[in-house]
């Protein structure tokens, strides 16, 4: 298990949008991850200054999917897509399988 730091929605009818999104530890196993890839999206929206005043421009943020049997699980994580595969593999230098 790995920990990450997800940004996740609490509100979404609130309309001050630094009250609509937090952040809080998530744990996963890597085994189950299917995908990664940069968030565009939440990234804008910190780069506007619309949520998170604990967080700045120069952070990145990933989504990733998890296999869930037939359906999989969504996550957006604080840290660009290279810097979580590499502690998904424990700076072992290994590929993801999948």
């Amino acid at each position: 298990m790995i920990r990450l730091i997800e940004v996740c929605e609490l509100n979404k009818a609130s309309k001050n949008l630094a009250q609509t999104y937090a952040l809080r530890e998530v744990y996963i196993n890597p085994k189950h991850v299917v995908s990664l890839r940069e968030d565009d999206n939440i990234k804008r929206k910190l780069n506007e200054g619309m949520f998170l005043p604990e967080l700045d421009e120069s952070h990145c943020f990933t989504r990733i999917v998890l296999d869930k049997g037939h359906n999989g699980v969504e996550l957006i994580v604080v840290g660009a897509p290279h810097t979580i595969q590499e502690k998904m593999e424990g700076g072992k230098g290994e590929l993801l399988l999948g």
